[in-house]
């Protein structure tokens, strides 16, 4: 499918909030590769179809997660919904012909992250936390942080996501903290060998 089918596609899938909220992505993800090298056509992509999964019910996601072999650890199995993109991936490939793995991936991870990162997940991560609509607290201090630093805003994205899901009483995903983790330590060595 071309872009413009794919996004009439989304746009009867979508609710009209999802919909919006998938340009204003695509808008973000635009900036934010254009801003740190990235692959403008690749992430304007990924970031279209980040939640191609989002309308499945916590049945369905949980249903095709079994069927096309993606791992249901213990928090995704009691928040189905972090499933959709993992899920949404597969329907990116099956249903779309999304055939890059490096947008296969950075739609799976753009709702916990991952450990090693790449550009293109932070990217679409980082745009799906910062795009225009969002009016969440602490977001414009993201977004400041998002013209300097991609790793250094991705880093404060994953902390206030932790807060909230806590402040919440809901499980937070392991993977989400791996990557803060990761994104750190790469952070702290940097920092030494700036220092030596």
């Amino acid at each position: 499918m071309n872009w413009n089918e794919i996004e009439s596609d989304l746009k009867n899938k979508l609710t009209k909030k999802r919909f919006l909220h998938t340009k204003n992505v695509v808008e973000a993800a635009k900036h934010l590769a254009l801003k740190y090298g990235g692959d403008v056509e690749k992430a304007s992509l990924a970031a279209l179809l980040h939640d191609c999964a989002k309308y499945f019910s916590n049945d369905e996601l949980l249903y095709y997660a079994e069927n096309h072999h993606i791992k249901i650890d213990t928090v995704s199995h009691n928040d189905p919904q972090l499933l959709h993109g993992p899920v949404g991936a597969v329907v990116a490939k099956d249903l779309y012909g999304i055939v890059d793995k490096e947008i296969q991936d950075a739609i799976c991870y753009h709702t916990t992250g991952r450990k090693d990162m790449t550009t293109l997940d932070k990217i679409i991560y980082l745009a799906d936390f910062i795009e225009k609509g969002r009016t969440y607290p602490g977001v414009e201090a993201i977004r400041k942080t998002a013209l300097l630093n991609l790793d250094k805003a991705t880093m404060q994205a994953m902390t206030n996501s932790i807060c909230h899901v806590a402040q919440m009483g809901s499980l937070i995903h392991k993977s989400t903290i791996c990557a803060r983790n990761d994104l750190i330590i790469k952070e702290i060595k940097k920092n030494k060998n700036e220092s030596e």
